[in-house]
């Protein structure tokens, strides 16, 4: 990159063609410290703080509120100012503590191994200084700077010799603008997700029979016969996946068929093999079983698999709903406790209970449904993730 691109960034806002300016941070702000509060301070109610672990755990460019961590006052503590933009001292690995977050409100306590930073209103907008120095190439020279092994470290005479590149003060107020209505965004939706997935919890509670009753708490109009009582082994058959393992693990989202793994992941990528390809379908679905670590994913596409670690499960009897059964074998209450197989050892033998196959039908299309919704709220979150990390890229020098 030449020194003329470096000045200009890819997207900019209508109107704005001027060069961002280049100076150091200690040329565009003063600096101090946090007052030496720790977890061991924290009460249940008193005077809100902020320690430097939240900037990490749980991250915000701009802090509007502090509603969970207190400490009672103290006349010697350090509180923070409209527009303080705060980094972290302390971390476990430098990525850590290379971010920064803007103080929205004042009166906040501010805890130990905090740097505080407080731009010239004149030159920095604090919200453009948070995002900036957590994405830009700033966050990357933090990230050199920060010193130590197993705790690493970074201080205030780091944060003044960093290098932030900047426009006039109304681009900036633009561009702070935008990633405030996108985080917002984003939020909106983290959080219907999570409302959604305890809903979704709280049915698979009630809808299936607990502690060993044989009727749910919640069932459909019409239903009220005791559930009958079933070995998992005899809903589901398995089958072995050696034959559906890909050979190479050289991915391309161009190749056509999808590569599995029963884990959180789940998707790792696209082959272009067309051999050895399982091939399920919407009328004939099968779930793949961790057989180490018992996650469990329904699939009703063709696909092949990372590993021979994990069963292919289908139903024995075809006239239960496929559903309904995936979400039992869902709500089956265990922690492995060792690395060990375990379909055939333990869950082949777990004892669960079935409905009549027309109220397998109403619960499996109900938790179909929510799925959906769940996984349509999911997309939308990974498109407004990967839209704010493509206008990171584009709107900054």
């Amino acid at each position: 990159m030449n020194a003329k691109q470096a000045k200009y960034p890819q997207l900019r806002f209508k109107g704005f063609t001027d060069p961002w300016e280049k100076r150091k941070l200690g040329e565009l702000a003063t600096f101090s410290k946090g007052k030496g509060y720790s977890k061991g301070d924290l009460v249940p109610d008193g005077h809100p703080i902020i320690l430097y672990g939240r900037l990490y755990t749980k991250y915000e460019t701009n802090i509007k509120s502090v509603d969970d961590t207190f400490v009672v006052d103290n006349a010697d503590s350090i509180k923070s100012e409209l527009g303080d933009v705060i980094v972290p001292g302390s971390g476990e690995t430098a990525e850590d503590i290379s971010r920064a977050s803007n103080i929205e409100v004042a009166g906040i306590i501010l805890g130990g191994d905090l740097n505080v930073v407080k731009p010239s209103k004149e030159m920095l907008d604090s919200s453009f200084l948070a995002i900036t120095i957590s994405n830009g190439s700033q966050q990357k020279e933090l990230t050199r700077r920060a010193q130590g092994k197993s705790v690493v470290h970074l201080h205030n005479s780091d944060l003044q010799t960093v290098q932030v590149r900047y426009p006039s003060l109304k681009e900036q107020r633009k561009i702070s603008q935008t990633f405030s209505s996108l985080d917002n965004l984003v939020a909106v939706t983290q959080r219907k997700l999570a409302k959604l997935k305890e809903f979704k919890q709280g049915y698979l509670q009630k809808m299936f029979p607990q502690n060993g009753s044989k009727f749910p708490q919640l069932r459909f109009a019409g239903f009220a016969d005791a559930w009958e009582e079933r070995k998992l082994g005899e809903v589901f058959n398995y089958e072995q996946p050696t034959k559906y393992i890909v050979k190479s693990t050289e991915y391309d989202d161009n190749f056509n068929t999808p590569v599995l793994t029963a884990g959180k992941s789940f998707l790792l990528g696209y082959t272009d093999e067309i051999s050895g390809i399982k091939n399920a379908t919407v009328e004939n679905p099968v779930v793949i079983f961790d057989d180490f670590t018992t996650g469990s994913h329904y699939v009703d596409f063709p696909f092949k698999i990372k590993s021979s670690a994990m069963k292919l499960l289908s139903l024995n009897d075809n006239s239960d709903n496929f559903y309904f059964m995936f979400n039992t074998l869902k709500n089956i209450k265990y922690v492995p406790q060792s690395h060990e197989r375990h379909w055939i050892s333990k869950f082949s033998s777990f004892g669960i209970y079935k409905p009549s196959q027309e109220e397998q039908q109403k619960i499996g299309s109900f938790f179909k449904q929510l799925d959906a919704t769940i996984a349509l709220h999911q997309r939308k979150l990974e498109k407004l993730q990967e839209l704010k990390k493509g206008y990171l890229q584009k709107m900054f020098c």
